[in-house]
């Protein structure tokens, strides 16, 4: 029998008090995704549980950092969580799902890979996955709750990681510069190229490519 899911609180603002809701709680665990907007490649979640005494200085929301930056926290967030995992849906778990759904998948899966079951999970945004977990959704959580912006760190390095395989397994598409997102160079490949396995069919922009691979269409084949 499946867990019964617990409601989740109401979403924390942007100036709420998210602190409040995990007093009394020592494995809080925060949950990021990374990935919803690219063209290809799965999207990845990460969630880690922080100590309450943890020193990580520079920490911050992902997409405010250099990728050194990034790497260099990547490393102190491993060694010091309490406990960390990630989870990924794949392009083809997207396009039957949709992406909100998808990644809510990939958090749920990332949580659930925990070595420790956390009292509290904080996610970023403004809804959570059904799951058995008390949790709360925080509106901008990545820059303001320290175990969401390590997820959110965790979560980009791991799926920067994954787009520098997939240019090896599929040269020609530039994964590795634009990590799968709508770039001029990446649009321009798609039209060259057609879409690849690890391409999002349920994006308008890699319809687009493989309608103009369709013989019929005259385009590239």
């Amino acid at each position: 029998m499946s867990p019964v899911p617990v409601a989740p609180h109401p979403a924390v603002s942007r100036t709420g008090d998210w602190a409040g809701l995990v007093v009394g709680h020592r494995l809080v665990a925060g949950v990021d995704e990374a990935g919803r907007g690219p063209l290809a490649g799965d999207v990845v979640a990460a969630a880690v549980i922080l100590p309450a005494d943890a020193a990580l200085p520079g920490l911050a929301d992902s997409k405010k950092l250099t990728a050194s930056a990034r790497e260099r926290l990547a490393v102190a967030i491993r060694t010091h969580a309490l406990a960390w995992a990630v989870g990924r849906a794949s392009p083809a778990e997207i396009d039957v799902l949709n992406i909100l759904h998808a990644s809510l998948l990939a958090m749920r899966r990332a949580v659930e890979a925990l070595h420790q079951s956390p009292q509290f999970v904080l996610v970023d945004g403004n809804r959570c996955p059904q799951w058995p977990y008390a949790c709360a959704p925080v509106i901008g959580g990545d820059a303001r709750v320290p175990a969401i912006s390590a997820a959110s760190i965790l979560a980009k390095v791991c799926r920067d990681a994954d787009l520098a395989c997939l240019e090896q397994q599929y040269p020609g598409y530039g994964f590795a510069v634009h990590k799968g997102y709508p770039t001029p160079m990446h649009l321009e490949a798609l039209a060259r190229l057609g879409p690849s396995p690890v391409h999002r069919m349920s994006f308008a922009p890699v319809r687009a490519a493989a309608a103009q691979c369709l013989p019929e269409s005259g385009g590239p084949r």
